[in-house]
């Protein structure tokens, strides 16, 4: 892959996205995108950047890259409730949104409200609640994502075959190794080089800085454990310029968006590349209810719309069409397109459409205080953590084997405590204020996310009501199982382990309640496949049987691996459109 092929890298394109209306009696389009976060971002740019004029539908509102952030620098006393939110409104209104982990007072206008866009959860068989976290926004998740980027190794391509669970993995590493490296240096990644077997090296920029407890625990962890070794968190955060956009410069509030462009969103990056082709129109308020199928052709020849504000139905036409709704969204789309060939979902051969959903469970670990250091202080705020790869059950290591299948990564880092501290320790008046003034004890915690297993019933799947736009209300189902729970015990306890040897006090571990989907990872409900009847998309990301129609977000995961997920979708994204260019050149995808 030639890195220059990227259009606009290295130089400065961003601007606004202009948004047009479109109406059903234009020309068909070349391309049609369905979403536009990480993987849909991605889908726009390289099929503008390769010729084709491209409509990108997004069912959200429109948002400007920089004035859209209307919360990016907003002081705490110019915040109504200190950010701690208003949470009679959001008990009402985003019930269910504010129970993920980054939802605050700044960043509660980044989420959808639950009752305007409903889903149901549990069943008789499975009672547990799936949290489903959603923004419905140009740029989509893109624009509120924890920007932790990892490759996947060779061993997550074939674990499943491996271990005689799940879906075969019809590609190996080998396959997508080049379109990492494609997409990385546009993405723009700090991080370092290490040679893991089992954590990939990316296409790095620098790396941001240790502290010195994180750099004394990296030490002791090399010394005393065999197998094991921490690394600075890779982030697809700048730490130097790159096409426009600023480095970062610690400023802190990453969640509420960044009008540098430090971090990687499609606002910032991937839609402006694609407005400079000419070749992009994006229409915001557009809710996908199902795609136009040729029962003659095997082929889509476009996607059905519902207007979000007007619930004025229209349709769009392309030769080719990117589904990057989120591996909800997505698989939801699928089943509300039935037809004769495909009653129960377009694609669903197999049955398994909207089946074995996977997340990264979490929410447990350790902590603990590590003496000294009094004279070392941060600065500013490093929006990154430390990393620690996966240890367990590793092939070329027997010795790691453990009672559970899979493994886990540590996030997470050191910090000291601030003048908050005072409200959990004893004293009063002058003495106390004094006191706090002066930087808290060092501590660390030892984060880590675990890989969760495909489990067919982890499923969503259509009810019989409908929301304001006639949409089909899904109702979603799911729950970590025995596996993980065991595995949840190796995460604390080893967590522990390591601090202990680094010298830490207190050491404590702890493990909340966690449901599916909380760790916003979701992923696995189009898997890809090998045969149509064993998954819904093939080795190219596209529907099996329905050549002109590509899957690309996580949906098509077919195994989980323990790493963020993001930098996979954009690798195969960007993979899956230069097949697809190519069958457009070809003439092989005429509708």
């Amino acid at each position: 892959m030639q890195h220059d092929a990227h259009g606009a890298h290295g130089a400065s394109y961003i601007e606004k996205i202009r948004t047009v209306q479109v109406q059903s009696s234009g020309e068909p389009y070349d391309a049609i995108v369905i979403g536009s976060g990480i993987s849909g971002g991605w889908a726009a740019k390289e099929l503008t950047e390769k010729g084709l004029k491209t409509l990108v539908l997004e069912r959200g509102r429109n948002v400007e890259h920089g004035a859209g952030y209307v919360t990016e620098h907003r002081p705490p006393w110019e915040t109504p409730f200190r950010g701690r939110g208003d949470r009679r409104h959001a008990e009402a209104r985003q019930f269910r949104q504010m129970k993920a982990g980054p939802f605050n007072e700044n960043t509660a206008h980044w989420y959808v409200d639950d009752v305007d866009h409903p889903y149901e959860t549990g069943a008789d068989d499975a009672p547990d609640e799936f949290l489903w976290v959603r923004g419905y926004h140009l740029g989509g998740r893109s624009v509120m994502w924890g920007r932790q980027t990892y490759r996947l190794a060779p061993i997550d391509f074939t674990a499943n075959e491996r271990e005689g669970r799940g879906t075969r993995w019809p590609i190996t590493y080998a396959d997508i190794e080049p379109w990492y490296s494609y997409v990385e240096p546009f993405v723009g990644i700090s991080g370092e080089p290490r040679g893991f077997r089992q954590l990939p090296d990316s296409e790095f920029l620098p790396a941001m800085p240790m502290t010195a407890v994180e750099a004394h625990v990296k030490d002791s962890i090399a010394r005393d454990f065999d197998g094991r070794a921490m690394t600075i968190g890779r982030a697809a955060i700048l730490t130097q310029p790159l096409g426009g956009r600023a480095a970062c410069h610690y400023c802190g509030p990453c969640d509420r968006g960044c009008s540098a462009g430090a971090y990687f969103c499609s606002l910032s990056s991937t839609l402006p590349a694609a407005q400079a082709t000419g070749n992009l129109t994006v229409r915001p308020d557009s809710i996908v209810h199902s795609l136009i199928y040729d029962e003659d052709t095997d082929r889509v020849r476009g996607v059905r719309v519902i207007d979000r504000e007007t619930k004025e139905p229209l349709e769009f036409y392309a030769k080719v069409v990117f589904l990057n709704a989120s591996a909800l969204g997505s698989a939801q789309i699928l089943m509300q397109t039935t037809t004769p060939r495909f009653p129960d979902g377009l694609g669903n051969q197999s049955g398994l459409l909207g089946k074995g959903i996977m997340d990264h469970h979490f929410k447990c670990g350790a902590n603990g205080e590590v003496p000294g250091f009094e004279d070392r202080y941060t600065f500013g705020s490093r929006p990154n953590g430390i990393y620690i790869p996966r240890f367990q059950n590793l092939p070329w290591e027997p010795s790691s084997g453990r009672d559970f299948v899979r493994g886990y990564g540590y996030q997470g880092g050191s910090g000291r405590a601030g003048w908050s501290r005072g409200a959990g320790q004893p004293g009063v008046g002058v003495a106390l204020k004094e006191s706090l003034q002066e930087p808290g004890q060092w501590s660390f915690t030892m984060y880590p996310f675990g890989e969760t297993l495909a489990y067919d019933d982890n499923r969503i799947e259509l009810t019989d009501e409908v929301d304001a736009w006639g949409i089909p209300v899904p109702r979603v189902v799911g729950s970590i199982r025995e596996n993980e729970y065991r595995m949840r015990e190796g995460m604390k306890n080893d967590g522990a382990e390591m601090l202990e040897a680094a010298g830490a006090t207190n050491v404590q571990t702890f493990d909340q309640p966690y449901r599916l989907g909380e760790g916003i990872h979701e992923m696995g409900t189009a898997r890809m496949s090998a045969t149509p009847e064993t998954g819904c998309v093939d080795r190219h990301n596209r529907v099996h049987e329905v050549p002109n129609l590509y899957v690309t977000d996580g949906a098509f995961m077919t195994s989980a691996g323990c790493q963020n997920p993001s930098l996979t979708y954009m690798a195969m994204t960007a993979r899956a459109v230069d097949h697809a260019v190519n069958a457009v050149n070809r003439g092989d995808l005429r509708v």
